[in-house]
């Protein structure tokens, strides 16, 4: 009986461990969705700074995720190509009282200049800037809050999984599973949550633009990410 006990507890750990999907590789399922990898794990390929030049070395590739290291002035990195109906998943690590991000649909704007709707990522315990609602984890920043009953976050040090979908004018915030935002971009009530924000002033209206780049924001912190994909709705 023992042994039969052992056998399993070492079956299920083999199983796991072969089963359990690699970090920054499509299953087959996935690929046949049309998911595609944004980062391959080994490199920043497909990634620019935001004037086009190659990613800077504040930027590195550490353990198979893409790191913003401390101190480096890496800058804010977009991919080379431009989305607009997407389902977008990635991992993401970020530092003790660190600040970062992730921006869709980020491009340039007749007035206000190169913007987009930022998915905001902070340490919501320890960084300076969490006095505000739609400034936490998860937020649309500066425009809307998450939910505060659904939102699961894990704290800075420990890994977090994301989940953006923007289809036509709809859009959802994701978290470890769970949907903890979602609103229309042509609606009264984010017209006028834009209205109270920083980007109340920009032509044409903030967040009416349907295509832009994905971007990685370096705030000053470290911060990492890992199995960025992203499949067109």
């Amino acid at each position: 009986m023992k042994r039969t006990f052992f056998l399993l507890l070492f079956w299920v750990a083999v199983t796991s461990s072969v089963f359990a999907q690699k970090a920054n590789v499509l299953t087959k399922s996935e690929r046949k969705k049309g998911w595609i990898l944004l980062f391959d794990g080994e490199s920043t390929k497909g990634w620019t700074t935001t004037s086009g030049l190659e990613v800077p070395a504040g930027w590195q590739v550490v353990d198979k995720a893409l790191k913003a290291v401390a101190d480096g002035k890496g800058g804010d990195i977009v991919t080379t190509a431009e989305y607009s109906n997407f389902e977008l998943r990635l991992d993401y690590n970020v530092a003790l009282t660190a600040n970062s991000g992730l921006k869709y649909f980020y491009t340039n704007y007749q007035t206000g200049g190169n913007l987009g709707m930022e998915y905001q990522i902070l340490d919501d315990v320890l960084a300076e800037d969490n006095q505000k609602a739609n400034h936490l984890t998860g937020s649309l920043y500066d425009i809307l809050e998450p939910s505060k009953r659904l939102k699961k976050v894990y704290p800075a040090g420990e890994w977090n999984s994301i989940r953006i979908v923007a289809n036509g004018k709809h859009v959802e915030h994701w978290l470890n599973d769970y949907k903890i935002l979602e609103y229309s971009r042509d609606s009264k009530a984010f017209a006028d949550a834009v209205a109270l924000s920083k980007f109340s002033k920009t032509s044409p209206a903030f967040g009416s633009l349907n295509k832009g780049k994905i971007l990685l924001q370096e705030h000053g912190g470290v911060v990492s990410f890992r199995n960025i994909k992203i499949r067109k709705l």
